[in-house]
């Protein structure tokens, strides 16, 4: 059984407790940590491979049919299943083992809410949601990206492409300002009401999850110290 499969059957779109979600994270890192060992990158992780035993207790990172030795990675805006894709391949800035990363960060918030955290219908549609939850991207790293014309204009402002809700067709509207709109930990929390002990874990969850999808991968957390965080380290 995958995780998709788990969470379609026990999560009933509400997701997995907290105590399977930390020792899932804790697996999956500790899958990252091996991976960059070896100098490889998946690059195509989600939910769906991701396999579960029957006990639901082990994680297994399944079809390395995207991956590659980080050395050989190419700017390309598709790779990674959409709405696990990180924003510097979407953008064409140089990537590494944050791709694996981020697409974890997404994949557990997936697994804790039952809900997809980028539902984007397409790269741009992406980058706008991943902006209302932490703000725009800096101009200095818009500069750097390849794929800036497509996203963004001379002065940096984001080129959101939509469909016009009356004419129903496509429109192009500049952002200057991207307000952030998202709440992560009242996102996490929902309609659930939680003890103390219970906010903390969730406090410590959000946290960590902030630090895996911070939009400059140079400043992302790593591996090592995502498994170092209190959500992994504290039971």
């Amino acid at each position: 059984m995958n995780l998709r499969e788990l969470l379609k059957k026990y999560g009933n779109n509400v997701g997995l407790h907290m105590k399977a979600v930390r020792s899932y994270t804790q697996q999956l890192l500790l899958a990252l940590r091996l991976l960059k060992k070896c100098s490889i990158l998946h690059a195509d992780i989600k939910p769906d491979n991701i396999l579960v035993n029957d006990t639901k207790l082990t994680l297994k990172l399944c079809d390395f049919g995207s991956g590659c030795h980080v050395a050989d990675a190419e700017l390309a805006p598709y790779l990674v299943s959409r709405f696990y894709r990180a924003p510097e391949i979407m953008l064409g800035l140089p990537y590494d083992f944050g791709i694996d990363l981020w697409s974890v960060a997404v994949t557990l918030y997936e697994v804790y809410t039952g809900k997809i955290m980028f539902a984007g219908k397409s790269n741009n549609q992406m980058l706008k949601f991943m902006m209302d939850l932490k703000g725009k991207f800096s101009n200095r790293l818009v500069r750097k990206a390849q794929f800036r014309d497509q996203h963004f204009d001379f002065n940096c402002n984001f080129l959101y492409h939509e469909v016009d809700k009356v004419t129903q067709r496509d429109k192009v509207t500049t952002l200057s300002v991207i307000r952030v709109t998202r709440d992560l930990e009242a996102e996490l929390l929902g309609e659930q009401e939680l003890d103390k002990d219970g906010r903390r874990k969730l406090e410590q969850f959000r946290s960590l999850l902030d630090a895996m999808v911070t939009l400059d991968s140079s400043k992302r957390i790593t591996c090592s110290e995502a498994l170092k965080h209190p959500f992994v380290v504290e039971k």
